[in-house]
């Protein structure tokens, strides 16, 4: 009988002048306010496959990790911006989930909806299915990197993306048993295999794949039927996203390599201060007894 020592998953995401970290149990967002205090929002929550363990099972969980990383996400979202003084007033619940639902809207619109309509142009109303299926999937490809593109170019974004590199050194830096300084920090890479960016390229790849075989029917239909795969293709990815991390195949680094570089555009060197705020929020959300111990 032998002890192995195993690590917690921390996960995170960069906030308007924060980072927001989830450990188990518990989520802890860390903004810089424009005093230059950092203010913590520490909250304890519990994931639903914890409550029903049965949403834990391969597929499911990708579905799971979704919905609750897009809800958790919004609300660190509001709470950053209103204590980085970008907000004059608290907002509400009603007002966060409707702007979730306008944020789903465009969303839809923009990688859906612009995509299945504009493939005819490519191939033609005549063309194979599979042809203007795949066509269809390369356009909401280009689309997704132009939108992380132009973004990128707003100085605001560029501050997020700043946070988006000192969250994930921070990670790294957890993950490796290192103390949590500033100067342990920023040695590591800011490239994170399990990236909620790498998550995001992955859904698009496979909704080429998945989608292709569905015909092409009226454009409604189309869209209708993309909406409601969504759940599998989200579920997909996340088992993909999943093996990746936990596997070192030459293969599958090879395969999920594109997903890192991206993360090229979606994050930048972070400045100290704003590792200061990644390593609060850290502290704060990690578990108190970090490691745990499983027999062999």
């Amino acid at each position: 009988m032998s002890e192995t020592k195993k690590k917690v998953y921390v996960g995170g995401q960069a906030v308007i002048e924060g980072v927001m970290m989830r450990g188990p149990g518990c989520i802890a967002t860390a903004v810089r306010t424009p005093d230059g205090e950092i203010v913590v929002q520490r909250k304890e929550a519990r994931s639903l496959g914890e409550r029903y363990p049965f949403l834990r099972w391969p597929m499911l969980r990708g579905v799971v990790a979704l919905y609750e990383s897009t809800v958790i996400g919004m609300q660190s979202l509001m709470y950053s911006a209103q204590m980085a003084g970008e907000e004059d007033e608290q907002l509400s619940d009603k007002e966060i989930y409707m702007t979730m639902a306008v944020s789903v809207v465009f969303a839809i619109g923009l990688f859906l909806a612009l995509p299945t309509y504009a493939a005819k142009f490519f191939v033609g109303e005549g063309g194979s299915h599979i042809a203007l299926n795949i066509v269809e999937g390369i356009i909401r490809l280009i689309l997704f990197l132009l939108y992380l593109y132009g973004i990128s170019l707003t100085g605001d974004i560029r501050r997020v993306y700043e946070y988006h590199g000192a969250e994930h050194k921070t990670i790294f830096c957890y993950e490796k048993d290192l103390p949590l300084t500033v100067e342990n920090v920023r040695k590591q890479s800011r490239l994170h295999p399990r990236c909620g960016t790498n998550f995001l390229l992955m859904v698009v790849v496979v909704s080429i794949f998945v989608f292709a075989f569905l015909g092409w029917p009226s454009l409604w239909e189309r869209i209708v039927s993309r909406v409601l795969l969504m759940p599998v293709v989200a579920g997909l990815a996340y088992e993909w996203i999943r093996l990746a991390a936990e596997t070192t195949s030459p293969v599958v680094q090879t395969l999920v390599r594109p997903g890192l570089w991206l993360q090229l555009l979606t994050t930048r060197p972070p400045h100290d201060d704003q590792i200061e705020v990644a390593i609060r929020a850290l502290q704060e959300a990690k578990p108190p007894q970090e490691e745990e111990y499983v027999t062999s």
